[in-house]
């Protein structure tokens, strides 16, 4: 594993400040209730096709009447799902009733694909075997995926949790001078993130730990850094100096850019 991944899992979701957020799977329990929501509505929609069926073959025929029931089951238990989870990118009527929605595997909104992968598959281990198949692959698997997740590379997460960023790192006052006038723009976003990651939790790490990935990280760092740092200072001194420097070019930047935006935008009065 490179350093650069350090602190980094594959359940977290990295935002623009290089800041990874973990984005934890759904448990089980608020999944199976939304899929109970579902499962209550798909029948709903089916028993809804099936009655006008039924009121078909009074009518007419027992052909005509098959086909509309037939239809009704591949409305109820594909179309409608697909459609649902592809429009809402991930949330069903029973995950937005729990708070629930399906991820890709790197946290992204999902697609058609992904939608119709998991709806062919929920027609085999959700409605003709009573989900049992979803539930017993959701408790062994490390994301609680049920088998139409893995086949679709997606997993189900809580759509309301709020995301805690770790405070901002700051500059050590020995070492500003020499962040203000070093080269730090060749830092790598993915180096940038692992050190932003290892600083807030160095403290609960052991000092064995601490050390040696502290040293792995400014190793790697020193590669696209110069002037060298100082002598004499911590490793964490110099990742937190140059962390914190980088978030200061990049508000200055912003700023910048939004100054431009106005200036290019807003008309002048006419006087």
């Amino acid at each position: 594993m490179s350093s650069a991944t350090i602190g980094v899992g594959e359940d977290d979701l990295v935002t623009g400040e290089a800041v990874a957020l973990d984005l934890p799977p759904a448990s089980i329990g608020p999944r199976m209730l939304s899929g109970f929501i579902d499962y209550v509505i798909v029948w709903a929609v089916a028993f809804g096709f099936a009655i006008a069926g039924a009121a078909l073959a009074a009518q007419l025929d027992g052909a005509l009447a098959s086909a509309v029931s037939l239809i009704g089951v591949v409305f109820a238990w594909v179309v409608y799902p697909v459609t649902v989870e592809t429009l809402t990118r991930g949330r069903s009527v029973g995950k937005l009733a729990v708070g629930l929605r399906t991820v890709r595997d790197d946290a992204g909104p999902i697609t058609f694909r992904h939608a119709l992968a998991r709806g062919l598959l929920g027609v085999v281990e959700v409605y003709l075997f009573s989900g049992i198949p979803a539930v017993v692959c959701s408790i062994v698997n490390r994301r609680g995926k049920r088998l139409g997740d893995i086949v679709a590379g997606t997993y189900v997460v809580r759509d309301r949790v709020i995301a805690q960023l770790p405070p901002p790192a700051l500059m050590p006052p020995q070492l500003a001078t020499w962040a203000m006038t070093a080269d730090i723009s060749p830092l790598p976003d993915q180096l940038a993130m692992a050190v932003r990651t290892f600083l807030p939790a160095a403290r609960a790490m052991t000092p064995e730990a601490r050390e040696s990935m502290g040293r792995a990280l400014l190793d790697e760092m020193s590669l696209y850094v110069s002037p060298p740092p100082p002598a004499g200072n911590h490793p964490e001194y110099v990742l937190a100096a140059v962390i914190a420097d980088r978030r200061r070019r990049d508000l200055e930047r912003l700023g910048r850019d939004a100054t431009l935006r106005r200036r290019l935008t807003v008309p002048d009065e006419i006087g």
